[in-house]
């Protein structure tokens, strides 16, 4: 009898141990989203209860406990709001994050999705500066190297890095090139310049190297800036004006994968 009623007491236990970690679970996504749910600016009791469906009773107790911790801030006249807990942690969460490190998986499932070399560049000052590269598959030699520096206006990474900017910033950059003026020449390319913005990608049509084309997206940050991009190179015999349509959507996908992993998220 002693046996079996410790077998029971032991499963008593387990099960009591399981029902404790599963509602300790269901507390914590829940906290996670009032936190969420704050993002867009304060809201009080009765709203936050709403939008959450849950109780003004559990609401006020999930949103006390993170008051308490600094995760949230509480003013009478504006309800709950983001505190200052998680701009310590923002910061931290900023130091940690370096942009090679997050992009690396990202950048080497892309290149064995297209069997092409891939490169992730940052803005550096008037040129695109090369931060890591994978090379493809492909019996070609695409002649990059990390810590080089490359034009801006002729290349596809280039072109995204300065998607968002104004055309008296994007001309500004297409005369930094050194090319003989051509109006006509710059007419074409800031037409493309305004499809690449509106779509969200670029590309090099053999304008920085004979024979090479690519794809190229910008990477964002948490606060929508774009502070990196990536590329997809390849010889121009790979490069089929349709294969490089068919690659947009690949190509955009990393770079907003990278982008997601820097904290951005879309909708906002």
């Amino acid at each position: 009898m002693g046996r079996v009623a410790s077998i029971k007491t032991a499963q008593v236990d387990g099960e009591e141990e399981v029902g404790a970690k599963a509602s300790g679970s269901q507390t914590l996504l829940r906290g996670l989203d009032v936190i969420e749910a704050l993002i867009d600016g304060p809201m009080p009791l009765a709203e936050l209860s709403e939008k959450l469906e849950l109780t003004r009773s559990t609401t006020h107790r999930l949103a006390s406990a993170l008051v308490d911790r600094r995760l949230l801030s509480f003013r009478p006249r504006e309800g709950y709001s983001l505190g200052p807990k998680l701009l310590e942690l923002g910061h931290a969460a900023s130091q940690q994050m370096h942009l090679p490190r997050v992009a690396r998986p990202w950048l080497e499932q892309l290149s064995d999705q297209t069997q092409d070399t891939v490169h992730l560049g940052v803005l550096d000052g008037r040129h695109a500066l090369y931060l890591d590269k994978v090379a493809g598959r492909r019996r070609i030699n695409i002649g990059s190297r990390l810590g080089e520096r490359h034009p801006i206006a002729s290349t596809g990474l280039g072109k995204a890095l300065i998607l968002d900017m104004s055309e008296p910033e994007w001309i500004d950059f297409y005369a930094t090139e050194g090319v003989a003026f051509d109006s006509a020449a710059r007419a074409v390319w800031l037409e493309r310049m305004r499809s690449y913005a509106e779509k969200g990608y670029a590309f090099d049509l053999e304008e920085n190297e004979d024979q090479i084309r690519c794809v190229a997206a910008p990477v964002r940050s948490v606060d929508g800036r774009i502070v990196a991009a990536l590329s997809v190179s390849s010889a121009a015999q790979y490069m089929s004006d349709e294969r490089m349509t068919e690659l947009t959507r690949t190509v955009t996908d990393a770079a907003n994968a990278i982008s997601a992993d820097l904290g951005w998220l879309p909708k906002r």
